[in-house]
């Protein structure tokens, strides 16, 4: 009985002390990316291991991230991030050394000093099918400047958006032959008058509707907008997109939860989650999103401009598209 009481006695003070306790495991994971929450709770329900995400945008990660370090009050254990966020958290010493064995089934170019990317945040031309006549299609990027698309385009302001900036670039530095064919594509679209809106998540609306019909958008709306008539211009050249990459962090206060989370991510399970379900296109050999021609598709992950870069072709943008 003094035995019984005593052991009662032992798991109440550890109970108030905060002790271990069964199903206390848990894992937090800061991110820039959406519509994840699918992944989490697969992860939860495999592993028992409880998913906490917490998302910040990308303008505020790295600041929201090493203040959190340097005060010693990292929360995360798992990140994920634009490569140049994430490159240069590893400088600061915030990202370990950990790559998931899962991840050698990925192209070696994917994995680099705890960083590995897992996918490419894809950019396309996206239109209404039902307004749109197959014939009319653009086959090519040059095709946004045909005349007959004025007033009938949407896109993130290309004078503000990191990423449509960055596409542009991309454009000129892996697609065109010239610098001079590129601009005169740049300056063929701006007289179209394209519709501005804030980023990528409000293009497929106004083609939804019938306001606009094309939008320079992400491929993955055609998924999470089902049924809205949405389709991709399967264009003749590459499709274009910024590299996703994850980590674990040095700091972590589980480790053990955020490597099965590093494991679980890559599994083809958990990006079959992220391709399917919310249209992403993954790295993971052999998946694919469920959008009609992607697995034949070129899609190459371009550099992330600096911010220097980005602020000096902003201004440029918004000279050429006349931005107010």
């Amino acid at each position: 009985m003094k035995k019984i009481k005593l052991t009662i006695i032992i798991i109440f003070l550890l109970l108030l002390m905060g002790g271990p306790a069964i199903g206390a495991s848990k894992v937090s994971f800061y991110a820039n990316i959406t519509a994840i929450e699918p992944i989490m709770e697969a992860f939860e329900a495999k592993t028992g291991i409880a998913g906490e995400y917490t998302r910040i945008s990308t303008d505020k990660f790295l600041a929201t991230v090493l203040t959190e370090f340097e005060a010693g009050k990292l929360l995360a254990d798992v990140i994920q991030a634009p490569i140049p966020v994430l490159e240069m958290l590893s400088e600061k010493g915030v990202i370990s050394s950990y790559i998931s064995s899962v991840a050698q089934t990925y192209p070696d170019w994917t994995h680099k000093n705890g960083i590995q990317l897992f996918g490419i945040e894809y950019v396309a031309l996206i239109y209404n099918k039902e307004l749109v006549k197959q014939e009319d299609v653009p086959k090519r990027y040059e095709d946004l400047t045909d005349a007959k698309w004025k007033d009938k385009i949407v896109m993130a302001n290309p004078a503000i958006h990191p990423t449509t900036i960055s596409w542009l670039i991309g454009l000129k530095e892996n697609v065109f032959s010239s610098e001079e064919e590129w601009m005169n594509f740049v300056k063929g679209l701006a007289a179209n008058k394209p519709m501005f809106v804030a980023s990528f998540g409000p293009t497929p609306a106004p083609v939804e509707s019938g306001e606009k019909l094309i939008a320079i958008s992400m491929p993955k709306y055609i998924i999470t907008k089902a049924p809205a008539p949405l389709d991709w211009a399967k264009v003749a050249q590459p499709l274009l997109g910024t590299p996703r990459a994850i980590a674990v962090t040095s700091s972590a206060p589980n480790p053990d939860s955020a490597k099965a989370f590093i494991d679980y991510w890559l599994s083809d399970e958990a990006m079959s989650i992220l391709a399917e379900d919310v249209g992403e296109y993954v790295l993971a050999p052999g998946i694919f999103p469920p959008i009609e021609g992607m697995d034949k598709a070129e899609v190459i992950a371009i550099r992330e401009l600096s911010d220097e870069e980005i602020q000096q072709w902003g201004n440029e943008f918004k000279q050429i598209f006349a931005v107010e």
